[in-house]
């Protein structure tokens, strides 16, 4: 690990998060297709997707932030993966990292504490949705043991064009 990964803790996210994970998610929405949202959010509009995210139960919110200053570098988090009952045991995972915080092993270290946290649930299955092309976010999945599972081709519109996702899945 290297000596600015160690100094990267995980913990379950808090109230006070708020405002730098909706910064986080804005910039995906503002900048990439990672995310179909097309229209930025306060922190108020993202409060019930936080508290929707508890510190125990199948859907959880992890934070990355440095040891000495508190800086949130991202988050990962699960959440349901459909609402009809029969779907409970299966969760959806997406990790969101901050700008400058891609390729530094911090997504790794979020995914370890969220399975890690997730294997003492009833949890079946996890799901994960890849706007293609995100060969960096397919090769996370895939080291965590995610499959691929198939595309939707042409699914969502966002900048003028139409983007694909692919959807991979991971027995837990």
């Amino acid at each position: 690990m290297s000596p600015e990964l160690a100094e990267v803790q995980v913990r379950p996210g808090v109230e006070s998060d708020l405002e730098a994970l909706t910064d986080i998610y804005n910039h995906y929405v503002l900048t990439t297709p990672i995310t179909f949202d097309t229209a930025i959010f306060t922190s108020e509009e993202r409060r019930p997707w936080l508290l929707s995210h508890l510190e125990d139960g199948p859907y959880r919110l992890m934070v990355a932030d440095s040891r000495d200053s508190q800086q949130i570098h991202g988050y990962a988090t699960s959440s349901p993966f459909r609402a009809k009952p029969a779907y409970a045991t299966s969760v959806e995972v997406t990790v969101y990292l901050a700008p400058g915080a891609t390729g530094r092993g911090v997504g790794t270290l979020l995914y370890e504490a969220l399975f890690a946290a997730l294997a003492t649930e009833d949890v079946h299955r996890a799901y994960a949705g890849i706007a293609q092309p995100n060969a960096a976010s397919a090769r996370l999945h895939e080291r965590f043991g995610f499959r691929p599972a198939g595309t939707y081709r042409e699914v969502g519109r966002k900048f003028g064009r139409y983007w694909d996702v692919c959807w991979y899945e991971k027995e837990l």
